[in-house]
């Protein structure tokens, strides 16, 4: 078995796991808690906090219910089938470590719409109201948060007992392997990739279901709905939508490729997507704010540009790839690096390093309209409280950490064309500043 490495050193490691096991479980029920009971102003929270200690959080602290459960257990049932069942074309995800290719179901898109399509019937019908899920929210946040936790103890178990592939292995301490992840790729049986569901068909489908669910509990309570919930529930649902349509890219990102089914992702695509990612159209239940059309056209035409080129960015390093060079990009011959590296094997590789069009600009350029796309679905709430903008922040610090991961991790594959490809891009985010 493939031995796991520490991504970042022991110190940084180990201070990671323990903000996220002790520090990131109530924040999720704070932010909750703030959103929707304390009008969005953390001071109010936190001067309830200091009044009330610790007794006050186990206060906030809803316990799970029997009806949080059934709404978990359902969506995750149908996701599950949907991804089993729904037809999608095959694809081959990028060559692992350990020299594995695996091979997936391109049926997100499909899946995205019968989930969408699905969800409004049983609203419009009226067998089933959303509303529900927003008045059990801090329940289904608080079942999650347990039971998910459980969930990352099943795939730790199943690293060590029972992995899927050769692309797992212990480092030999039990709380990194646990918070990292011991499998690459674990799947179910053959077909049933765990981290194409943690990721995708739960994490990101639930940030578009919430979205719908916002809008239609603002729109249920007030009869209306407001114009700043509406781009926000607009500019999510597009950049949702683009994921699905882009999935089979996802695939071969460092999400997927590199970062193993561990405590790290799994925890955070089970509960901080739903509840972090979707906190803006949160706030905006109870603060709907009138922006105006010409404001709202603005920010709805600028939100659907940063995506779409956020979008064009992965389309354009995607068809890089899948014609090994020979296409064109911004109307020209791509200017690339052909560089060779060693898998854990000991067999000689190579990959193209595309230096030209969007990727001329940085290393990672598609995070800037990513970040921005973020701040764009969130100005709507205006600038009344902090807490709607945890996200942006939260997301710029993720995105930048991430970026970091992937050169260090480059570095360390293909050596010294690393340091040719960097010196050809020598910005690693943001053209001519960083």
């Amino acid at each position: 078995m493939a031995e796991s490495k520490m991504v970042h050193s022991p110190l940084v490691t180990y201070v990671s796991v323990l903000s996220l096991l002790t520090l990131c479980p109530p924040f999720v029920i704070l932010l909750w808690y703030t959103m929707v009971h304390a009008d969005g102003s953390l001071s109010q929270t936190l001067g309830y906090l200091r009044l009330h200690g610790l007794q006050g959080l186990i206060n906030i602290w809803p316990k799970p219910t029997a009806i949080a459960w059934k709404i978990i257990a359902s969506y995750s049932a149908f996701e599950a089938l949907l991804q089993i069942f729904l037809p999608g074309k095959r694809v081959e995800g990028p060559l692992s470590p350990a020299g594995n290719k695996p091979v997936y179901k391109a049926n997100g898109v499909a899946a995205y719409a019968v989930t969408l399509i699905t969800y409004l019937s049983l609203w419009w019908f009226g067998i089933f109201n959303p509303s529900i899920v927003y008045d059990h929210l801090g329940e289904i946040f608080s079942a999650l948060i347990f039971g998910s936790f459980i969930f990352c103890i099943f795939l730790y178990i199943k690293g060590r007992v029972a992995p899927s592939s050769t692309d797992s292995g212990s480092c030999g301490n039990i709380i990194i392997d646990f918070y990292w992840g011991m499998e690459l790729y674990p799947r179910i049986g053959e077909n049933f990739d765990i981290k194409v569901f943690t990721n995708c068909r739960f994490g990101m489908m639930s940030w578009a279901v919430l979205a719908v669910t916002y809008c239609i509990k603002q729109y249920e309570a007030n009869g209306r709905v407001a114009d700043s919930m509406l781009i926000n529930t607009i500019l999510m649902l597009v950049y949702v939508s683009k994921f699905f349509w882009w999935e089979d890219g996802y695939w071969n990102t460092m999400d997927i490729a590199h970062d193993r089914a561990g405590f790290y992702i799994c925890w955070g695509c089970l509960v901080w997507v739903p509840s972090i990612y979707t906190s803006p159209g949160m706030y905006l239940v109870n603060h709907p704010v009138n922006l105006g059309a010409q404001l709202a056209v603005y920010i709805l035409i600028a939100g659907i540009l940063c995506t779409y080129i956020n979008y064009d960015c992965d389309r354009q390093r995607k068809e890089f790839r899948r014609t090994n060079g020979k296409c064109l990009v911004w109307g020209k011959a791509p200017s690339k690096i052909q560089a060779a590296y060693t898998t854990t094997t000991g067999e000689t590789k190579t990959s193209l390093l595309l230096t030209s069009g969007w990727w001329g600009l940085s290393r990672h350029f598609h995070y800037v309209p990513e970040i921005l796309a973020a701040f764009l679905w969130t100005v709507p709430a205006l600038f009344n409280h902090f807490l709607p903008y945890f996200y942006v922040i939260f997301l710029t610090i993720l995105l930048f950490d991430r970026a970091k991961r992937d050169d260090d991790r480059c570095r360390s594959k293909y050596g010294k064309y690393w340091k040719l490809y960097c010196e050809k891009v020598p910005y690693r985010i943001v053209p001519g500043i960083y």
